[in-house]
């Protein structure tokens, strides 16, 4: 059984949501990575998401477009991702690592040399920010072929045609885009996202997972009191760069963001 699922049977058992940190790979130094990855889930993360660094991210906000900026200043690109997930699994086996990213870096590496590797070092799945699931039968198949799970995106806009598509390519969890625009964009208006959630959700063979905007523990509990499940992504980053700029301890500035989040969360998820 694929990480990904063990964690959300798991996560279902014990009536627990899920959080899911993202950060960007090589950011803001590449040696920091592996650290921050087994920090982050020490601090409460149930599933890693990696971002793969792209020089034209158009689905990120000035926060993510920044941070993979610095990553690939130094020059990171798939093969080293791939590396620092193999150095993560030398002494983490279980948590979940999802890659995300654009598709034009995998395109170059090869569909099927990217996913094997991709499993190899491992990876469970993937998230490709620009790949319409109506042109996803060619990835969808090699992904299945080696065991990789392809995770899309849907949003308040998505179609009832397009979540067909979805439902039928989908693997483990939706990620749910809370807000128009990009990521790390204005507040949430929770009456709003939560009547779009659920009609989303309805349609959903899959868990929702929702991201985009979530920046303080209170944000996150009150999404998680409707939601499967948060991921922050924008808010954790700012975190990391502040402490390293001031010349602090960026693995405490994420882990103490994260700890307060998981806590917030679960006061809630005991409830509901």
């Amino acid at each position: 059984m694929n990480r990904i699922d063990k964690t959300l049977e798991k996560l279902k058992a014990n009536r627990k949501k899920m959080l899911s940190p993202y950060i960007t790979a090589g950011d803001p130094y590449p040696e920091l990575t592996v650290s921050l990855m087994h920090q982050l889930v020490k601090s409460g993360a149930d599933v890693l998401e990696l971002g793969i660094p792209f020089s034209d991210p158009m689905a990120e906000g000035p926060v993510i477009q920044r941070a993979m900026e610095r990553a690939l200043a130094h020059s990171i690109h798939c093969d080293d991702v791939l590396n620092m997930v193999r150095q993560f699994r030398k002494t983490d086996t279980e948590t979940p690592v999802i890659l995300m990213g654009y598709l034009n870096p995998i395109e170059q590496y090869g569909y099927d040399l990217f996913a094997q590797q991709a499993v190899e070092a491992g990876a469970d799945g993937t998230i490709l920010v620009d790949l319409p699931p109506e042109e996803a039968d060619g990835v969808s198949r090699v992904w299945q072929k080696h065991g990789l799970y392809s995770i899309y995106l849907c949003s308040p806009t998505t179609s009832a045609e397009r979540m067909n598509f979805i439902n039928q390519h989908a693997n483990g969890y939706l990620y749910y885009v809370s807000l128009k625009g990009v990521t790390g964009s204005d507040a949430l208006k929770l009456p709003e996202l939560k009547a779009q959630y659920l009609q989303r959700k309805a349609q959903s063979k899959l868990p929702l997972m929702v991201g985009f905007g979530i920046k303080t523990p209170e944000m996150a509990a009150q999404v998680a009191e409707f939601a499967d499940g948060v991921i922050v992504g924008a808010a954790l980053i700012n975190e990391i760069i502040e402490a390293y700029e001031a010349k602090k301890d960026p693995l405490q500035a994420s882990g103490a963001l994260l700890s307060s989040m998981r806590q917030a969360i679960d006061n809630i998820g005991s409830m509901v």
